[in-house]
């Protein structure tokens, strides 16, 4: 069973960036799709961007495409997720998730639908 840590969040204003990191631990073949979701208090969770490992394919919500950007370092089974112009509605617990085996079809489909592992999540809040 892969285990995904989330680290990274913080505080900054309005404006500010910040880069989240998720690794990839327990398992000998790397994840082929993987996603950063938000969910914010009393909102539904929300995928963000996500990545289809092997060949890099991004995808994104369009609220955070231009500002948010989703990377990868294979040596490390780590996705990044860079946070750029932060606005304070970006401000939510920000999850990891991942899939084993979605082909590059399903992960560019189905995403946001991600539901194999989750990491415990990482806050980040932006102010006004």
């Amino acid at each position: 069973q892969v285990r995904l840590v989330e680290s990274g969040g913080g505080s900054v204003q309005a404006g500010g960036s910040l880069r989240l990191s998720c690794a990839a631990s327990g398992t000998i073949y790397r994840p082929t799709c993987m996603g950063w979701f938000r969910q914010a208090p009393g909102k539904e969770r929300e995928g963000v961007a996500g990545i289809y490992t092997y060949l890099g394919n991004t995808y994104y919500t369009a609220s955070v495409k231009g500002r948010f950007t989703i990377s990868q370092d294979n040596t490390k089974y780590t996705v990044y997720l860079q946070m750029t112009s932060l606005k304070p509605e970006d401000s939510a617990m920000y999850y990891c998730a991942a899939e084993d085996s979605w082909s590059r079809s399903q992960c560019a489909a189905d995403w946001t639908k991600i539901n194999g592992a989750w990491g415990q999540g990482t806050q980040v809040t932006v102010s006004s």
